[in-house]
This record gives structure tokens, C-alpha cells and sequence, in this order.
């Protein structure tokens, strides 16, 4: 255990790593998938339910819970990681990305952005240095530099003056961190598709220095393909000697792909929000537990896989919970979800120590090409 931040790499299988991120609160094993806990909740997981999975980190949303409860009654009720009884690492998103998506009349300046809640319309004021303020009202130990996130498709114009108030936010953000021993900002690499917008914003970031350094404005539309050519190139853009993050990804192919290009942590709302609508991630692909097909069927959602829904509970029992409407369907098939989630990133981690992720990808591939088992 450090009572600092760092980051130490331990394997290398081409351009894909693995490493460790040492916090005061534990070590986070890379690559890592975090869950997202959006309103100081990972939905319906218990917080030793997460940790179960394999789970190191989770995310927080900067944006959700400076509206409620507020940033400021975290702080006087001890913090994030007391509040949800998370006592691992935590990471909090800036709040930029969700004001750009779900607040309602924004209205944006070189200062920052205001903007009305999607809650109850009350009006707000979101700066770098207020989103840093906020982020050290909540406790997090990894912070994120506040940044536009524009939608693609976007004009190479749209996309650079973004990038560009961006970087100048991520001075901001800098400045305002000051020092804090034991925690991490990072900045955010902006530039859409363009590789010298984003040769741009990673010079920008590496003169200003951060702790870690994440690829932003993907996984906004741009679909798998153009995601990947950004990712052939933009994490070598990057210290290699600090995290790389690639924010709101994603699917299963799509970690594996990012892992492949030297991506270190990766969120997705995915895996908790496809469990609550009758989505199940298998090795075999997906599994949509509300069809017919399983109401009969005895076997398990995964043979091979070791968490609850597996070991305790047949095809069966899930689609008749999930038809009912029972809570237990949600639970159970969330956590089936994270755990796949973690099992996949041990299996990543394990295949890059050994030097043999070129198989492991195949095998991935392999299995997931040949569907779900056959029904009964």
C-alpha cells in the first residue's frame, strides 16, 4: 500500500500493458474496468457485491452528485467513500460530459458553463475550478480535469475550437488541483478523429503535466471502426509511464481492442445497465434472458462462470424473475455482468504478463463467433 499515487508497469505484449496504480486506499491491477456508480450507487449492487466481482475502483459522477445530495453534504457526512461505504479507490468524472447531455439550457463561455438541472431546473454554474472544488468536496482519489465533450459527427472547426477550450480548462483544472498528496488529476485528450487535433491536445496536456492522461470524445457516436483508428495511434501520443483512461467504453470487443492499443482503465454504464434490462454478458456473446427460449431451460447463463446467477440459479428462474418484475432479476443479472466484466480484464491482465494476447484475442473471438448454446 503507497500513501501516494503511481503507476508501474509490469508487462508488456505489444502495445498493450499491465500494471498496477498504487492510492493511499489500494491498488487498482491494470487494465482495469471501473464500474460506474452515477449517484454514489452502483444500481442494484451492494458495495461488498462489487468488490465480489473483482472490482478495484469505481466511478463517481461528478455531475449527478453535485445536484444530489450535493458535493457539500458528501463532505460533511465524510466523503464519497464513507457515504457509500466504498472504502477502495474512487474516480470522478468532471461533470462536463453529462452537462453537454442531459442538462437543459446550457449556455457556454470561456469561464465555464451554466446550465439548468435536469432535476428540478434549479440554475448552476460549472467552472474548472468549481468542478475541482466539487471532486475535493467528494474525496475521489483520481480527479478529471474538466472538458467540452463535443457530439460527432462535428466540422473539424467545431472539434478544434472545443479542443482547444479544453486544454485551456485543463490549465485551469491544473491550477486549481494545486497540491494534494495521495490524490491524482488527470487530463483529458480532446481532438475527435482528426489526428493532428489530437497530436495538438496531447502536447498541450503533456507541457501542463498530470498525473494520468485520459483519450476523451470517443464511444460518441463515431461507431467501432473510427474509435479504433484513434486508438491505433493516440494512447502512443501519451507518457508511457502514466495510466491511460478511455472514458465510456464499452462493449466486451470493444475493451479488448482498446487493451490491444495500449488503453490502461476503461468505464462503461454497460454491464449494470443491460443486467436491469434483461441483458446478459456471456463468453458466447449476449444473452437476452427475456426470450422464450429460456423458460424451460435448467442450465446456468454460463457454464464456466463462477458468480451467483451461475453457480445458484437456472435460465429459468432469471426469466421468470425478470418477466415478474421481481428486483432480484436486476440484481442477479448485473452481477453476473461484472463479474464477467472483471473476468475478462483478469484474463487480459494474465495473457499480457504471459505474452500471449495474440491467443487470448483469437479465443475471445473464436467463442464469441460461435453464439449462445443451442436451446433445449
Amino acid at each position: 500500500m503507497s500513501d501516494r499515487f503511481s503507476f508501474a508497469v509490469t508487462a508488456r505484449d505489444g502495445a498493450a500493458r499491465s500494471g498496477v496504480i498504487s492510492t493511499p486506499r489500494g491498488e487498482v491491477r491494470t487494465p482495469a474496468f471501473m464500474p460506474v456508480g452515477t449517484a454514489a450507487t452502483v444500481k442494484a449492487m451492494l458495495p461488498e457485491s462489487v468488490a465480489a466481482t473483482g472490482a478495484d475502483i469505481l466511478l463517481g459522477n461528478t455531475y449527478h452528485l453535485m445536484l444530489r445530495p450535493t458535493a457539500e453534504r458528501i463532505a460533511r457526512l465524510g466523503g464519497l467513500h464513507a457515504f457509500m461505504n466504498w472504502q477502495r479507490p474512487i474516480l470522478t468524472d468532471s461533470g462536463g460530459f453529462q452537462v453537454m447531455s442531459l442538462a437543459a439550457l446550457r449556455k457556454m463561455s470561456e469561464e465555464g458553463v451554466r446550465f439548468k438541472s435536469h432535476i428540478d431546473g434549479s440554475e448552476h454554474h460549472l467552472t474548472p475550478e468549481r468542478s475541482m472544488e466539487i471532486q475535493r468536496l467528494l474525496g475521489s482519489d483520481i480527479v478529471m480535469a474538466f472538458d467540452e465533450c463535443p457530439a460527432l459527427p462535428a466540422t473539424d472547426e467545431v472539434v478544434a475550437a472545443s479542443m482547444r477550450r479544453s486544454m485551456r480548462w485543463a490549465a485551469r483544472s491544473r491550477e486549481a488541483f494545486g497540491q494534494r498528496p495521495g490524490h491524482a488529476l488527470f487530463g483529458i485528450m480532446q481532438g475527435g478523429v482528426t489526428r493532428e487535433l489530437r497530436e495538438e491536445s496531447a502536447a498541450a496536456l503533456c507541457e501542463i503535466g498530470f498525473d494520468g492522461y485520459a483519450v476523451g470524445g470517443l464511444a460518441v457516436g463515431e461507431g467501432q471502426e473510427a474509435m479504433f483508428s484513434v486508438l491505433d495511434y493516440a494512447p502512443g501520443l501519451l507518457p508511457a509511464d502514466r495510466p491511460r483512461y478511455l472514458m465510456g467504453v464499452g462493449k466486451p470487443d470493444d475493451i479488448v481492442g482498446a487493451v490491444e492499443r495500449g488503453i490502461d482503465m476503461m468505464d462503461c454504464v454497460l454491464p449494470s445497465r443491460s443486467g436491469r434490462t434483461g441483458q446478459a454478458w456471456t463468453r458466447r456473446g449476449q444473452v437476452n434472458i427475456k426470450n422464450a427460449r429460456h423458460m424451460d431451460d435448467p442450465r446456468p447463463l454460463d457454464a464456466d462462470c463462477t458468480c451467483p446467477a451461475c453457480r445458484s440459479y437456472s435460465r429459468a428462474y432469471l426469466h421468470h424473475v425478470f418477466r415478474a418484475q421481481e428486483i432480484i432479476a436486476s440484481m442477479l443479472l448485473t452481477w453476473h455482468n461484472l463479474h464477467y466484466y472483471q473476468d475478462l480484464m483478469a484474463g487480459l491482465r494474465a495473457a499480457i504478463a504471459a505474452g500471449q494476447l495474440a491467443a487470448f484475442v483469437t479465443d475471445f473471438h473464436a467463442l464469441r463467433a460461435e453464439g449462445d448454446i443451442e436451446p433445449l
